[in-house]
């Protein structure tokens, strides 16, 4: 025997893997002045003696979650709601009919939308029911699918995820629409400053309680549908002819009228349409603090995802038919803001809608808060960054409090250091790309974990999608990846940047290639100069967290 950074390792004697983990009785115990750790040495997928081809049984599960079990049915629908419900179904009507041309072909988009997003929805409810007692979603679910080569997938997801965890984009447009709503004169400075304590009280409500962070952010997810609804039962009253619009079904005439053959515009408008969805599977990144997870996501996920998918198409009609086509295509206002101008007057769009996105905006803010805070979390207790006890302990709130803070500062940072305009859009739209890779790894990675499970006499998880809808998905995540690359109708410089419209993919790439070279050099060449393996030691903290340390272990001669 032997003991490494306090933690008790075994030398390679050429004895089994069983018999190398049932030669030590006792776990080693590690003190810090805050928490107490307990060493558990994993041996090649024995833990204390016990196969773990099961894979909720590799003892990297916590049975009990130490961020409590908070997350009900009704929280689960608004954690849903609250990330779906952005800004997206007040700008993107309007910018989809631009780019398509007709309206027709906008909803089409939007059908096909709803589509992709509830065969993304099949595609994380069958990874949630193979690992019911995981939170942070693709962090786990890429940590299964691709366990070799070892720590490969873990480590370039971690850098990734932990680099790009900023929430900069929500933080500014609740700040934009809060100052337009209480017509507080707009400079640079003070859109920094209230963005920056937007975030920073958002961030203390996610680290001061669990229970109440989840009720603040269900009670405005729930305000947020009711916006919703106020928005589509204006629609509905439109085409029903009972408010001041005239003729409101001329625009449904020729629907298909004017529709672009152009594949990049095309190609443009879809990415809009899928990202307007993004949130569906909010819920999965806290699937552990969900009492009986799979079948509370199942129903209630998908209930969240209907009634959105209704909404969105009610107000996208509601939009069309009270404003006329050529005046969507022709104005530079919010689609939504025209809309309540025709129907309200002018006095709804200086006060009302402002204040209504600026709720949307902070009830997005805080519902990616806490999920992304579980997805940072899960990927610190794989062990593949320094520290993880940081990451994983939920002292002294019973919140993941370092994931939050971390988050919290490269948020400001991105808020306060690129100046407005390229390089600001250029950090933003960076998240984006590597995002994508991930996506398509995941759909591959659900048919490897199947492939897997049926060798090795494992059955088929309790939930499981159709594979045509894994297909389309797939498709789709391809397509997710070739269309940034598509020129935009303006050139390669007619972008939302002035340089080259592609830049972000590149340097996302490059981000990708770094983090392999990273892990060629941590997991292959080091090991080899320093004579030694990594090897994988479990930790638990007193909260009932339970982490991964991947320590140095010296080779035998």
């Amino acid at each position: 025997m032997s003991i490494i950074d306090g933690i008790e390792t075994r030398r390679d004697s050429g004895a089994s893997s069983a018999s190398a983990a049932s030669s030590s009785s006792k776990n080693s115990i590690s003190k810090s002045p805050i928490f107490t750790t307990e060493s558990t040495p994993l041996v090649r997928g024995i833990v204390e003696g016990r196969n773990t081809h099961d894979p909720e049984a590799d003892g990297k599960s916590e049975s009990v979650s130490p961020l409590g079990r908070h997350v009900g049915p009704l929280t689960v629908v608004a954690l849903n709601f609250s990330q779906m419900i952005g800004t997206g179904i007040f700008v993107a009507p309007g910018t989809i009919l631009n780019s398509v041309g007709s309206i027709g072909a906008s909803l089409v988009l939007w059908m096909f939308g709803i589509v992709v997003s509830f065969c993304g929805f099949s595609l994380y409810t069958e990874f949630a029911s193979l690992y019911p007692s995981r939170s942070g979603g693709e962090v786990v679910y890429l940590e299964k699918a691709y366990p070799r080569p070892k720590f490969m997938v873990p480590v370039t997801f971690a850098i990734c995820t932990v680099l790009l965890s900023y929430s900069a984009s929500n933080a500014i447009v609740f700040a934009q629409y809060f100052m337009v709503s209480l017509n507080i004169k707009h400079t640079d400075g003070m859109e920094q400053f209230v963005a920056v304590a937007t975030s920073v009280a958002v961030c203390i409500i996610a680290i001061v309680d669990t229970k109440w962070s989840m009720r603040l952010q269900s009670v405005i997810a729930y305000i947020k549908v009711g916006i919703l609804i106020f928005v589509a039962t204006t629609g509905l009253a439109v085409i029903s002819g009972v408010t001041k619009i005239e003729k409101p079904l001329d625009n449904f005439k020729n629907p298909f009228s004017g529709t672009s053959t152009s594949p990049n515009v095309w190609a443009a408008a879809l990415v809009k349409v899928i990202f307007s969805f993004a949130g569906w599977n909010n819920a999965n990144n806290v699937l552990n603090e969900i009492p009986n997870p799979v079948k509370t996501v199942k129903i209630y996920g998908s209930i969240a995802l209907a009634l959105v998918s209704v909404l969105y198409m009610v107000c996208a009609v509601g939009y069309f038919a009270a404003i006329p086509k050529q005046e969507i295509k022709d104005s530079k206002l919010l689609t939504a803001a025209l809309f309540f101008t025709k129907v309200y007057g002018d006095e709804s769009t200086t006060r009302i809608l402002p204040s209504l996105i600026a709720i949307s905006s902070f009830g997005n803010l805080l519902s990616v808060t806490i999920g992304h805070s579980r997805v940072v979390r899960e990927v610190g207790r794989q062990g593949v960054l320094p520290y993880p006890a940081f990451w994983t302990n939920t002292w002294a709130f019973g919140t993941p409090a370092g994931p939050l803070l971390v988050k919290l500062l490269l948020t400001i940072i991105v808020i306060m250091v690129p100046p407005p305009g390229d390089a600001f859009n250029f950090v933003i739209d960076l998240q984006s790309y590597p995002s994508n890779v991930f996506l398509v790894l995941l759909v591959i990675g659900l048919f490897l974990i199947r492939k897997r499970r049926r060798t090795q006499g494992l059955p088929s998880a309790p939930f499981e999608a159709w594979d045509c809808v894994l297909y389309l998905y797939l498709g789709v995540s391809l397509f997710l990846l070739v269309a940034p690359w598509i020129p935009p109708p303006g050139g390669k410089y007619g972008g939302d940047v002035s340089f080259f419209y592609a830049t972000y993919c590149i340097v996302g790439i490059a981000i990708l290639a770094v983090c392999g070279l990273y892990y060629f050099w941590w997991a292959v060449i080091w090991p080899k100069l320093g004579n030694f393996k990594h090897v994988e030691v479990l930790e638990r903290l007193p909260d009932g967290s339970v982490f991964t340390r991947i320590v140095r272990q010296k080779n035998s001669f």
